[in-house]
């Protein structure tokens, strides 16, 4: 704006130049009468413009030394606001939150460092835990720096769980459109809000206004997508979102371990069936294959089926054989099921196979064993050695807990019987 201004003061002083210059080379210089007072003043035109540009000129100095005084106030507040707001940034980055606060306090009065001092201010207090004060920092923005405000405003209300409060002060219209920190915060209020839909459909917008790095992103694709389709309240619904993603994306991990239980949770057991079925056929996972076998999905003979194809390609596969255990186990096959849940827990599966087990044992009536099979799966899920088997006909009636020490059938919450 000086810049601007002493631009046109320039040109404005060149017109006048340029017209005086011709009065004066015409030799035409014009008469000017004044009459005030019952006196007359007359002059030629240029002379008349020399007085009145004299007047102007000491009008000007009049004025410049009686406002010299508030001019050097101002600007060594403002001087002094600029230095503040580098030392109260620093003081916030080391953790000083209170000297941070009060420094950035004293730079809020220079407009152009107000945005970022206030903003930088409510983060000291809100880090030191002082959420009043950071309300009345944002409070004190008053009309000014909109979008600057709702970004802080929404950061708290996120960061306090509050993500309904944080869409409603990004949707505040004064500002709109909003920068890109201010879209990347929307999209995450939404998913916060179980909206997950509406912030996937924000990624292009994030995408081309880079407001996120690229893994951040692809990141965020693939969770909210998976988010959308547990939203889905109906099969329709469920599907429609589904034939919407990328193949790219559906062919994600948990993308399709979403579908799956949420169209199992519907009841759509074939389309589960299905899309874990097609995904395991084109990329393994050890995560798909466990769904595949815990998922109540139905089909027990045809899953059997599907998994003993694919345990000739995946011998050593722990989450398989354990899909396998699991359904036998549902067909009430327990030798068989034992049989796999032996060969699952070498393999590793853990707690999952010994509880498989424990259950073969149990319905076969090794009530002893099954006991032991049960404390082995505690002891596997909390990442503890588990116990040796002890042979089919001792142990009857006790079992080994954690402890080492011996826990009676009486002992056992249920008790088994």
């Amino acid at each position: 704006m000086t810049v601007l201004r002493n631009v046109l003061f320039l040109l404005v002083l060149a017109v006048l130049g340029a017209f005086i210059a011709h009065m004066l080379l015409s030799g035409d210089t014009g008469h000017v009468l004044v009459r005030y007072g019952g006196y007359d003043y007359t002059a030629s035109l240029v002379e008349a413009i020399g007085v009145a540009l004299l007047v102007l000129l000491a009008l000007w100095l009049v004025w410049a030394l009686l406002s010299f005084p508030f001019r050097t106030w101002n600007r060594r507040r403002d001087r002094h606001a600029r230095l503040r707001l580098p030392e109260g940034m620093v003081a916030l980055h080391e953790g000083h939150y209170s000297r941070a606060e009060k420094l950035l306090a004293e730079a809020v009065d220079d407009p152009d460092t107000e945005a970022a001092a206030r903003i930088s201010a409510v983060q000291a207090a809100w880090a030191r835990g002082d959420g009043a004060a950071a309300r009345r920092g944002l409070e004190g923005f008053g009309d000014r720096h909109p979008a600057a405000r709702a970004i802080a405003a929404a950061e708290l209300a996120l960061a306090d769980e509050r993500p309904t409060d944080a869409l409603v002060a990004l949707d505040t219209p004064a500002a709109q459109p909003l920068p890109p920190r201010g879209l990347a915060l929307r999209a995450e209020a939404l998913a916060a809000s179980g909206q997950a839909m509406q912030a996937y459909e924000l990624l292009g917008a994030l995408r081309q206004q880079h407001a996120l790095p690229k893994e951040r992103l692809d990141d965020l694709e693939a969770r909210w997508a998976a988010a959308s389709l547990r939203e889905a309240e109906d099969e329709n619904l469920l599907a429609s979102r589904w034939e919407a993603l990328p193949k790219g994306v559906r062919a994600d991990a948990p993308v399709t371990a979403a579908y799956a239980e949420r169209a199992a949770a519907l009841g759509w057991q074939e389309a589960a069936t299905r899309s874990l079925e097609q995904a395991l056929d084109t990329r393994w996972d050890e995560k798909l294959a466990i769904r595949y076998g815990a998922l109540p999905l139905g089909r027990s003979e045809h899953r059997i089926a599907t998994c003993e194809r694919w345990l000739a390609k995946h011998p050593g596969s722990p989450a398989l054989l354990l899909a396998l255990a699991r359904l036998s186990a549902e067909q009430s096959q327990w030798q068989r099921a034992e049989d796999y849940a032996h060969r699952a827990i070498d393999q590793g599966a853990g707690t999952g196979a010994w509880e498989v087990l424990g259950d073969a044992w149990l319905a076969q009536g090794d009530e002893g064993r099954a006991r032991y099979a049960y404390a082995n799966a505690l002891r596997a899920g909390r990442g503890q050695p588990v116990a040796a088997l002890p042979p089919r006909d001792s142990g009857a009636g006790t079992v080994m807990p954690l402890d080492g020490e011996v826990m009676r059938d009486r002992d056992l919450d249920p008790p088994l019987r």
